[in-house]
């Protein structure tokens, strides 16, 4: 038996493509809704639009600070997943489909996982959960370091 690389792509490299492609597609179709949403005013931002760029300039946590005093008047800056409550306004609505996107990958190794243990390939099949774990991990903000 000889083992020769092939051109032929695996039902898994299919089925990833397909799930990225579908997803990528609705991520992009969401980052044009909730931009016009945001852009025309049909939702209302947290940050007047006419304010945005003055701010544009400041170094993140300056900018943080800045939003939350004078726009949010929260008890805590809007890090990690603390945009999600704010979803309501224009502005932070363009985080959903960012998010999308960013998670789609996840999504992809979560599928093709139980076929490649199923054809017996178990190092592609853990190589493809720890994506999953690290991913997952790495999104929900419980590895964070820092401030």
């Amino acid at each position: 038996m000889t083992n020769e690389p092939t051109l032929q792509a695996t039902q898994e490299q299919v089925l990833y493509a397909n799930i990225l492609e579908k997803g990528m597609l609705i991520g992009l179709v969401m980052m044009f809704v909730t931009f016009a949403l945001y852009v025309f005013g049909i939702m209302t931002p947290a940050v007047p639009l006419d304010k945005v760029a003055s701010m544009w300039g400041q170094p993140v946590h300056e900018y943080l600070v800045a939003v939350n005093e004078n726009f949010l008047h929260g008890d805590h800056l809007i890090t990690g997943w603390a945009w999600m409550p704010l979803l309501g306004k224009g502005d932070f609505l363009n985080f959903l489909p960012i998010a999308i996107l960013s998670g789609v990958t996840i999504v992809c190794y979560s599928v093709i996982a139980p076929g490649l243990f199923k054809r017996g390939d178990k190092a592609m099949g853990i190589m493809a959960v720890a994506e999953v774990v690290i991913l997952a991990l790495a999104a929900s903000g419980l590895l964070a370091v820092g401030h």
